[in-house]
């Protein structure tokens, strides 16, 4: 999965946790994980635990407006799907910045609207949408690369993202639920139709599981390191990490900022 941190501009997205690499190692040394319904859900170590505690507890002035329904939530890790998570960990901006930018914008076209709420729902109903680019929140997502990749082509946000060009990719990966394999639709090229069932779901989720954990071996190998950090082979060279990554799949777990 990546890891990513990005802002979006007024969007309604649910999101998920995390901090930076190195003080978030997720590799399967520290990441403790619960077992659900055949779905390993990722569980937050002490550590991790303390340091989104620390960042809560913070206390800073501030001449700026403040949206008390995300300052209760500000840094807080979700789990979402396996391994992943969303936190906010950022905003700007909240109802009155959306309305000061439509006056601004319209005028005395607004005098007929008497409050905030009234204006908003206005500009929703009438696809004013600028007013609403005013507010932005940063988040801290962690996802499968192929769901990143769905994000980005969108453009629904300013992203960086953790790079395999400089670090080594974690042993981690998104392997979805049985209920949730399903065959390709027949009336709709990008949604899916019915569930798999029985022998055939079972025989993808297995093939989902080898070929993730052969493409990492040879990943490892080729870089002639491990996910540890330790060297496989002393007397050997390892591929440069922006080469060795071309053979991973799609769904390694990534970090987006």
């Amino acid at each position: 999965m990546v890891e990513v941190v990005g802002t979006a501009p007024t969007s309604a997205m649910v999101i998920t946790k995390f901090v930076y690499r190195r003080s978030w190692k997720t590799n399967i040394i520290n990441i403790k994980v619960i077992t659900t319904d055949s779905i390993t859900i990722m569980k937050l170590t002490k550590e991790q635990q303390e340091e989104i505690k620390n960042q809560q507890s913070q206390s800073n002035q501030t001449k700026r407006v403040t949206a008390p329904e995300l300052e209760k939530i500000l840094y807080e890790a979700i789990p979402a799907l396996d391994h992943g998570f969303v936190r906010v960990v950022d905003y700007m901006g909240d109802d009155t910045s959306i309305v000061q930018s439509a006056r601004v914008s319209y005028g005395k076209g607004t005098k007929q609207v008497s409050t905030d709420k009234g204006l908003i729902k206005y500009l929703m109903r009438h696809w004013h949408s600028t007013p609403f680019e005013m507010c932005e929140i940063k988040y801290h997502v962690k996802l499968p690369i192929f769901i990143a990749r769905q994000w980005i082509r969108h453009r629904t946000a300013n992203v960086n993202e953790y790079s395999a060009r400089y670090s080594i990719l974690d042993k981690e990966f998104y392997l979805p639920s049985q209920e949730n394999l399903a065959a390709q639709s027949t009336s709709n090229r990008q949604g899916r139709g019915d569930v798999l069932e029985g022998k055939q779901a079972e025989e993808v989720l297995e093939l989902l599981k080898s070929d993730a954990e052969r493409t990492y071996d040879n990943y490892e190998t080729m870089l002639n390191e491990r996910f540890d950090g330790s060297t496989i082979d002393e007397n050997k060279k390892g591929l440069a990490r922006e080469l060795a990554r071309m053979n991973l799949t799609l769904y390694p777990m990534v970090l987006e900022n």
